[in-house]
C-alpha cells in the first residue's frame, strides 16, 4: 500500500517514514525542503535499506498538488506533517503560517474528497488545549482560544478536517501530541533545527556540545515543584509508531466515527529543571544555564491522559525520558562528528 507522508524529511516525518517501511508500506515523501534537508533521505535509506520515493513539492501550489494526485492515484492514506511550527515566528509573520498551514491542508483535502474513500492522519498538537484546567489532559478537555497564530492553525485545521469529513469519503484521525524529543537509535536521523532551536532538548544538546554558551530557563516562579514549566516529553519513535497504528486503524475500518481524536504523550510531566538534571545524568556533561524571565505565551503545565490512546487506539509510549535524552545526545554527537 502506498502512503503519502507530507513533511516526510522533517523530524517527526522522517521517523514515521522509517516505521511505515518496517510495517511494509510503500512511502512517498512530499517535502519542499524549507525546514529540512534532502540528506535525510540517506539516513532513512541506511536504516531501512531502501530509499523512498521523494517528491519536492510545495503544497501551497494548488496546481502542483492536483498534478501530484493525478500521478499517484492509488494512495491508501495520507499522513500530514508539513507545516510551519515556530510559535514566535508565527506571531511575527502570521500570514506565512496561515498560508503554509491552512492553504496546504485545504488543497490536500480538495484532492482527497474527489476519491470514493480516503484516510487522513493529521499532525495536531496539545497547543489546542491552551492552559487546561485539569491535569492530566483528556481528549474531552475544552479547546481554548489559541495563544499564537501557529496554535490557531492547528485548531482551525482540526475544524476544517471535521467539516470536510462530514460531506466526503474522508476518514481522519487527529493526533494531538505533546513534546517530541530524541532520535532514532541508529543516530542516522534526528532533530536538526535550522538556526537557533525553538525547542528545549535541541538547545540542551547544542549547549552541551559547545555551540551555545548556555541555556536560558524561562522563569522559575511557576506554581510547580521547582518553579519551572512542566511538559510531557515523548520519544519521537514512540510518536512515529502512533501514526502507523492510527493509519492501520483507518485501513482496517476500526474507527468509530468519521473523525477521531487521540492524545499522544507519555502521561508523565517533567519540569525543565528535571529534564536538565536527567540530561546531565545520562550524558555526564554539566549543563550551564541561567534563569531568565518568563516567555510570553508559555503555559504552566501540560501533560497527557493517554488512556484513550492506550485502550482504543492500542498504542502506548514505551521509552523513558532517560532513553529519549540519551538518543538525542547520541544524535547531536553524530551530527557534529564527535
Amino acid at each position: 500500500m502506498k502512503v503519502v507522508v507530507t513533511g516526510g524529511l522533517g523530524f517527526i516525518g522522517s521517523h514515521t517514514v522509517v516505521e511505515l517501511h518496517r510495517r511494509g508500506f510503500e512511502v512517498i515523501i512530499v517535502d519542499n525542503l524549507s525546514n529540512s534537508s534532502v540528506d535525510v533521505l540517506t539516513g532513512i535509506e541506511k536504516i531501512t535499506g531502501s530509499k523512498p520515493i521523494f517528491e519536492q513539492i510545495d503544497l501551497r501550489d494548488k496546481a502542483v498538488v492536483s498534478a501530484f494526485f493525478k500521478r499517484y492515484d492509488d494512495i491508501a492514506g495520507v499522513i500530514h506533517f508539513a507545516a510551519s511550527k515556530a510559535v514566535g515566528e508565527s506571531v511575527e509573520n502570521p500570514l506565512l503560517y496561515y498560508e503554509n498551514n491552512i492553504a496546504s491542508l485545504v488543497y490536500l483535502l480538495q484532492e482527497l474528497q474527489k476519491k470514493k474513500e480516503a484516510r487522513f492522519i493529521f499532525s495536531s498538537s496539545c497547543t489546542v488545549y491552551g492552559q487546561a484546567e485539569k491535569m492530566p489532559i483528556t481528549e474531552c478537555a475544552s479547546v481554548q482560544p489559541a495563544m499564537s497564530p501557529y496554535g490557531n492553525t492547528k485548531r482551525v485545521g482540526e475544524e476544517i478536517i471535521t467539516d470536510v469529513a462530514k460531506v466526503s469519503g474522508i476518514n481522519a484521525i487527529l493526533l494531538r501530541y505533546f513534546n517530541p524529543i530524541g532520535a532514532h537509535e541508529t543516530a542516522e536521523i534526528g532533530e536538526l533545527p535550522v538556526g537557533v532551536p525553538q525547542n528545549l532538548v535541541p538547545f540542551i544538546t547544542q549547549t552541551a556540545i559547545g555551540i551555545r554558551p548556555e541555556l536560558s530557563v524561562y522563569g522559575n516562579d511557576y506554581p510547580t515543584i521547582d518553579g519551572t514549566c512542566i511538559r510531557d516529553y515523548i520519544h519521537v519513535v514512540d510518536l512515529a509508531k502512533a501514526h502507523v497504528v492510527a493509519l492501520q486503524r483507518l485501513l482496517d475500518n476500526k474507527n468509530e466515527s468519521k473523525v477521531e481524536i487521540f492524545n499522544v504523550g507519555t502521561g508523565k510531566g517533567s519540569t525543565v529543571l528535571e529534564v536538565i538534571r536527567t540530561f546531565e545524568k545520562v550524558s555526564g556533561k554539566p549543563l550551564p544555564y541561567k534563569i531568565v524571565g518568563r516567555r510570553e505565551g508559555d503555559i504552566i503545565e501540560a501533560y497527557a491522559n493517554t488512556d484513550k490512546a492506550n485502550t482504543v487506539l492500542g498504542w502506548k509510549a514505551e521509552s523513558t525520558l532517560e532513553e529519549a535524552l540519551t538518543s538525542a545526545w547520541k544524535w547531536e554527537q553524530k551530527v557534529r562528528n564527535i
